[in-house]
């Protein structure tokens, strides 16, 4: 292999790669979170309203995530442990209490940053 054909080679793994990760490692998205109350989850985890924890449609289980609210300015880290919302236009589903945190009680603008 040539050094050209080699540079392209890797040139497409990284296209290739930033394209199909990009819904998981997104560091930043806004939409609008809706509040859910926990239960039994897609990670196996039992939640209660009390616990600082969110559903995401792709994000890892674990991941945690700071959620700031648009409107009030206030955020919350929380950390993924099931998947959602499935409704269209939201991003994040949080329990009561990390949308009491960030000010707001049905829905709300928000914007996610992962953390690292």
């Amino acid at each position: 292999m040539d050094g050209n054909s080699l540079m392209r080679t890797f040139a497409r793994v990284i296209v290739l790669a930033t394209l199909i990760g990009a819904p998981i490692t997104a560091s930043a998205q806004s939409g609008i979170a809706s509040v859910y109350p926990g239960g039994r989850t897609a990670s196996g985890e039992r939640v209660s309203a009390a616990s600082l924890v969110a559903a995401h449609r792709t994000l890892p289980f674990g991941t945690r995530v700071r959620v700031t609210n648009g409107k009030t300015g206030r955020s919350v880290v929380v950390r993924i442990v099931d998947r959602g919302p499935f409704v269209r236009g939201r991003v994040i589903d949080l329990t009561p209490a990390a949308a009491h945190a960030l000010g707001f009680s049905g829905l709300a603008q928000v914007t996610l940053a992962v953390l690292r």
